[in-house]
């Protein structure tokens, strides 16, 4: 399944050059990986009273085109990797412009924390089908953990 959402830029977005700021990139990313999670049935709200959420080791950004102040925006997010147990994920995001060229790509390296031990969890098999239906990238990859390799 392609997921992707629209935004209205707001003037906090932008710095004096008149251009998004780089950190406002990665915080609608951010804002789309948790709408994703309802979409898909899961709301962090909901794993969160399994004691678990969602935690990033990597934020890679790479900036391609600019953005204005007042421009709209889409934002998509596609499964880049996933381990065998779905405790570690690989997530990429397009950052879309109104002209409807790529703006930015942003890639995210999570896993699921224990919110009471702080420890890395997995999910319970009930939030199995999170991943299922989302778009997978070209590169797709199994990742290797201790306990698939």
């Amino acid at each position: 399944m392609s997921y992707k959402v629209e935004f209205n830029t707001k003037w906090s977005d932008f710095d004096p050059n008149r251009h998004m700021r780089h950190t406002a990139y990665n915080d609608y990313a951010a804002e789309v990986r948790i709408r994703y999670f309802s979409h898909a049935g899961f709301p962090v709200d909901a794993i969160a009273k399994d004691n678990i959420g969602p935690i990033l080791f990597t934020e890679y950004t790479s900036f391609r085109k600019e953005i204005k102040s007042g421009g709209k925006i889409a934002v998509n997010i596609k499964l880049q990797g996933l381990s065998k147990d779905k405790g570690r994920w690989k997530l990429r995001h397009e950052v879309i412009n109104e002209a409807g060229k790529v703006a930015a790509i942003i890639e995210v390296y999570g896993a699921w924390i224990d919110l009471e031990k702080r420890k890395l969890a997995v999910l319970p098999e009930k939030y199995d089908p999170l991943f299922d239906h989302l778009e997978q990238t070209e590169d797709f990859e199994i990742i290797q953990t201790k306990s698939n390799k």
